[in-house]
């Protein structure tokens, strides 16, 4: 069995200025499942910088650096909504060096810490993502509540009306995980 060492894992917020450099490093952390999974991928990065620019000009969004031990190991996008606390986490990645340390479910412990009045937890992921996956339903908690496929499309995959320019390999297949936190009008 491996076990993994306890570690001292902080959010920080991510600076404007720095926005670029936290890009490239979560499309360098996704492009290792693209390319366990496909082989090598093409020159564009996944997610496609529109789609990572999307998300951090999201309303609501919060860009978090992940550190452990006061060095940066990964990062989060969150999408917070002060009135339904139905909140969103639109992305999240630990550096490759730093996998199966446990600083994922390190980090997941301390966003939920930060944003004790979340109702509803809401994220996705492809469904060949089987880390991630795990990740989410095994370790964090979630549930899987929706596919999006062929048959049963995402209804924000395409919010302006044409075709993605940087669709994943694999297609638009994605699933779709909730976490309740609390139940209205429990006192949990």
């Amino acid at each position: 069995m491996k076990t993994t060492k306890e570690t001292n894992v902080t959010l920080e917020l991510e600076e404007e200025s720095h926005l670029p450099e936290f890009r490239k490093k979560l499309q360098e952390a996704f492009a290792i499942a693209v390319i366990e999974t496909f082989g090598d991928c093409d020159d564009e990065p996944i997610p496609s910088d529109k789609d990572v620019q999307e998300s951090f000009d999201a309303p609501g969004a919060v860009v978090y650096h992940i550190l452990q031990d006061g060095k940066k190991v990964g990062g989060a996008v969150l999408r917070i909504d002060s009135e339904t606390h139905h909140n969103s986490l639109d992305l999240i990645y630990v550096s490759p060096e730093h996998h199966s340390q446990g600083i994922g479910l390190s980090a997941w412990k301390a966003i939920e810490a930060r944003y004790p009045d979340t109702v509803l937890w809401e994220t996705g992921t492809p469904y060949f993502e089987k880390r991630n996956i795990n990740f989410y339903v095994n370790k964090c908690g979630f549930q899987i509540v929706e596919f999006y496929n062929e048959y049963h499309s995402d209804p924000h995959m395409h919010r302006n009306g044409c075709e993605d320019d940087n669709p994943l390999p694999g297609g638009d297949d994605f699933f779709r995980f909730e976490k309740v936190m609390k139940k209205k009008g429990l006192n949990n």
